[in-house]
């Protein structure tokens, strides 16, 4: 494992989603450790009593991230106030419970809307200023569904897939000017993620009811039981920002690491079950 290396702090960040869960306490770690936060949300004031804690550090900013309008503005006013941004934490989003089948078009794509371009519109707006100063971090909460896929997560999971392969290819991208990319990824941590924040399809099918459904249900009974506490999170997220080298994935908990495994051998095994088929494509003259 990589050492940390020291980086200049205090730092300059800005993180969305911080009304509850996860981005709150990412804030809050790091307005303790005495970085300065833009700490946003869609209503400024859930916010508020972070400014009001830390009245020297903290911004507060209203931001919906499926506005570019006000993308833009709390890019240029956190870049004002603090003289530049170092850290950019996508973290605002929220889940969707749906058999595939039973999914609504407009519900699926407002989801993506936050979870995916979202964070695009983010990144590309952060990114000219990392790029003039050789030097930032983008973290991309991202979640063990972007990794390993199952009902009746998958639109949501289809969603966190994206930032996953965003996340992997920006980071080569952008690794010449300095800049880091990091995607976090939590398996079951205690938030409102399955009950305040969750949105589920209105069109349900009965034949999916034992299946997707019963899952629909567990999940939604779960949540407060969920083992994963967000303030590890928090910790994890200031750990590697304060690194040079920072890992490009970060799992986070026992079930994701179980179950990324589990599916990492099984398409190993398959690989190497189908290699006689996958290596005979070519015309025979170009066979190796």
């Amino acid at each position: 494992m990589s050492s940390p290396t020291a980086l200049p702090s205090p730092r300059r960040w800005l993180i969305t989603g911080c009304s509850s869960g996860i981005g709150r306490e990412i804030a809050t770690a790091a307005l303790a450790r005495g970085h300065r936060v833009a700490v946003t949300a869609r209503n400024a004031e859930a916010v508020a009593d972070l400014v009001a804690a830390w009245p020297e550090q903290a911004l507060a900013l209203a931001l919906d991230v499926t506005q570019r309008a006000q993308i833009a503005a709390a890019v240029a006013e956190t870049e004002r106030h603090f003289g530049g941004l170092d850290v950019l934490v996508n973290n605002a989003g929220y889940g969707y419970l749906a058999a595939v089948e039973e999914g609504e078009d407009e519900q699926v794509r407002a989801m993506f809307d936050t979870n995916y371009f979202g964070a695009v519109d983010l990144i590309k707006a952060v990114l000219p200023g990392m790029r003039a100063r050789g030097n930032g971090h983008v973290v991309n909460i991202s979640s063990m569904t972007g990794l390993v896929a199952n009902p009746p997560n998958v639109y949501y999971s289809a969603s966190k897939f994206a930032l996953e392969a965003l996340t992997e290819g920006l980071a080569k991208e952008v690794a010449p000017f300095g800049i880091r990319v990091t995607a976090i990824e939590p398996g079951a941590f205690r938030t409102d993620w399955s009950s305040r924040s969750m949105q589920e399809t209105r069109t349900p099918i009965e034949a999916y009811a034992a299946t997707v459904g019963a899952r629909k249900q567990l999940i939604k009974a779960a949540g407060s039981r969920f083992p994963g506490d967000p303030r590890k999170v928090a910790e994890a997220v200031l750990r590697v920002s304060e690194m040079a080298e920072p890992p490009l994935h970060l799992l986070l908990g026992h079930d994701v690491y179980k179950a990324y495994r589990e599916k990492l051998m099984a398409l190993l095994a398959s690989i190497e079950e189908w290699k006689e088929v996958t290596l005979d494509v070519g015309f025979p003259s170009e066979k190796r």
